[in-house]
């Protein structure tokens, strides 16, 4: 609908107030002659070339099936929620790019093994840290300190991404029931966000990808939990008569479109809302809690937790060499995990060969003087694997 759309006039674009301060950046990008895309458009394809977002295709959404091409993964979740997302923001006349940056980067945070993960992560992280791991928090991580790119002299460093596209990551927490989304007016620091949901988003772009969260999953996993014969088709008959993913995706798009205005948020009807509710109690009821659930919770604890272990074993105040020492045994884990700390450690703790030219990013551990940093360097390894890397290294361990 573009310039007609009922939120037109309030989108993050020039004109919009705020503007400015949603297309901040910590430190400005190079910049290349003849750049046609906007600041939100750098965001989308900083993202899209990111190692991060690649690694999702490799990332359990809810079942985990490494040898099932079908089964959904959290890459296909992100292209999901871009899809619904996009569709919206389009006919509200809301910026169809922040939107569909927010989208394919809003989950970059989440852990191996999805929510069963990230549990074992935050468990962790309170007993050493005293403070929860959750996904949104961490993809802000992700993609302020972590994540890096080559810039046009093939030097890495940060992604620097927008104000507005990295408060959508830490505040897209859909699982609170509401209807009716606002942003919020107070830009602020974003590292002093405590736990998900506590605040909107500050863009209606950024509410418009936290409800598509919604609407993008809860379909799609009664699609899986049907072809692994989790539930029934006729348990989906009894359960209100629950329709097929394309069918509840559309109905429940095309009613946030019609019933959104600045005045009343973006929302759905009450009928819709009702709807969305009862399917996530369905979800809820007859998916996640599932005893089918019960090993891979116990399979992808074991794994996390013995890496995690593992790892912790070596530190020494300001030193690699135990690292190193333990990568003479298992050559996968000890390496990879000395080429992590080598990106992010000040060069006086790194041995020659380990010194590298090309960075130029943020030496977020320092020199390992404090076993937290340490332990924080160890989280951070852990919640960027792939399932399937994770269980390559946890197998590397099994070996004598």
């Amino acid at each position: 609908m573009g310039s007609t759309g009922k939120f037109y006039a309030v989108s993050a674009r020039e004109g919009n107030k705020n503007y400015s301060a949603f297309t901040e950046r910590e430190n400005m990008l190079y910049e290349r002659a003849g750049d046609v895309r906007s600041p939100f458009a750098r965001d989308y394809t900083r993202i899209l070339h990111s190692n991060a977002y690649r690694r999702l295709k490799h990332k359990t959404q809810v079942f985990f099936n490494a040898e099932n091409d079908h089964v959904c993964t959290r890459m296909e979740h992100v292209a999901h929620v871009d899809s619904v997302a996009y569709t919206i923001a389009a006919y509200l006349g809301l910026n169809e790019e922040l939107t569909r940056a927010i989208a394919i980067g809003h989950d970059l945070g989440h852990a191996p093994f999805g929510h069963h993960g990230e549990r074992v992560l935050s468990e962790l992280s309170m007993r050493y840290l005293g403070k929860p791991f959750w996904h949104e928090q961490n993809g802000l991580r992700m993609v302020d300190k972590l994540e890096l790119l080559e810039d046009s002299g093939r030097v890495m460093r940060n992604l620097r991404l927008t104000y507005a596209m990295r408060d959508g990551i830490i505040s897209h927490c859909g699982e609170v029931d509401e209807n009716g989304l606002r942003p919020r007016g107070e830009l602020f620091n974003l590292d002093t966000i405590e736990y998900a949901g506590q605040y909107q988003p500050a863009t209606w772009e950024g509410c418009v990808v936290k409800l598509s969260d919604k609407i993008a999953y809860l379909g799609r996993d009664i699609e899986d939990a049907l072809s692994l014969g989790i539930i029934s088709p006729e348990s989906l008959k009894e359960g209100a008569g629950i329709p097929n993913t394309t069918v509840i995706m559309r109905e429940l798009i095309a009613d946030v479109c019609t019933s959104s205005s600045p005045a009343d948020g973006v929302c759905m009807s009450g009928q819709s809302f009702s709807r969305l509710n009862a399917i996530k109690r369905f979800n809820l009821e007859n998916i996640y809690k599932s005893d089918r659930f019960r090993a891979f919770e116990e399979y992808s604890r074991l794994i996390i937790v013995t890496l995690f272990d593992g790892l912790c074993a070596l530190w020494k105040e300001g030193d690699l060499s135990e690292v190193i020492r333990y990568g003479r045994s298992y050559p996968e884990l000890g390496t990879s995990f000395c080429d992590w700390l080598a990106k992010y450690c000040d060069d006086s703790i790194l041995p020659e060969n380990l010194k590298r030219s090309d960075l130029a990013n943020d030496k977020i551990y320092g020199t390992l003087s404090s076993k937290s940093d340490y332990i924080r360097a160890v989280l951070d390894f852990i919640s960027g694997m792939t399932d399937p890397f994770a269980v390559k290294l946890f197998g590397e361990q099994l070996r004598f």
